[in-house]
């Protein structure tokens, strides 16, 4: 049984300590989203990625903003109404269904989400999916270690079985890379 996130803890998303760790536009633009993507937000919670990749890709981008969870959606609603972003557009997704048509984003941004997928490779094979050919995953996971923070251990994803998941779920040009002390990315273009 995977690790879900309970939506009674959403307070826990955003704080000082994270905002530290993961700084969402700061991480954003390091890990490629620029002005005029469009992108999903797989597993968007809150919004404290969809926000600021909203005003990232600007008024020629557009962001899907996809959560299982309706509280999560709801949440992220009132604050793209708060902030008058035009470029957001909120579904209510399954798991392994994004509700978006074939070739739909350029960059499909799932942080802290893949770890809770029931089935992983039906999780990447519906990403690659919504992907335009040579569009770009990024897999932001918790390291396989044990801290004070994230799911359990025997819940977390090694970076080497997420990178070759990806490739036999249809990627290619995968890059690992560290983004802080307790979390990696791992960087992957659909094939074409």
């Amino acid at each position: 049984m995977v690790h879900k996130f309970n939506p009674e803890s959403r307070h826990k998303l955003d704080n000082p300590q994270r905002r530290r760790l993961l700084p969402p536009a700061e991480t954003l633009r390091r890990l490629g989203l620029k002005a005029g993507d469009s992108m999903a937000d797989i597993g968007c919670g809150i919004g404290y990625f969809t926000l600021p990749a909203a005003q990232i890709v600007g008024s020629q981008g557009k962001i899907y903003a996809l959560d299982i969870m309706a509280a999560m959606i709801e949440e992220t609603k009132s604050k793209v109404r708060e902030n008058r972003l035009t470029n957001v557009e909120l579904l209510q997704v399954k798991e392994n269904d994004f509700m978006l048509a074939d070739q739909t984003v350029q960059y499909a941004f799932a942080c802290l989400v893949a770890h809770e997928a029931e089935d992983l490779s039906a999780f990447f094979r519906e990403t690659a999916r919504i992907l335009e050919p040579a569009g770009r995953v990024v897999i932001i996971e918790w390291n396989k270690q044990h801290s004070m923070m994230g799911p359990p251990l025997e819940h977390r994803l090694d970076n080497g079985d997420v990178a070759a998941l990806l490739r036999q779920c249809g990627f290619t040009n995968i890059q690992q890379m560290a983004v802080n002390a307790e979390m990696y990315a791992v960087i992957a273009e659909r094939e074409n």
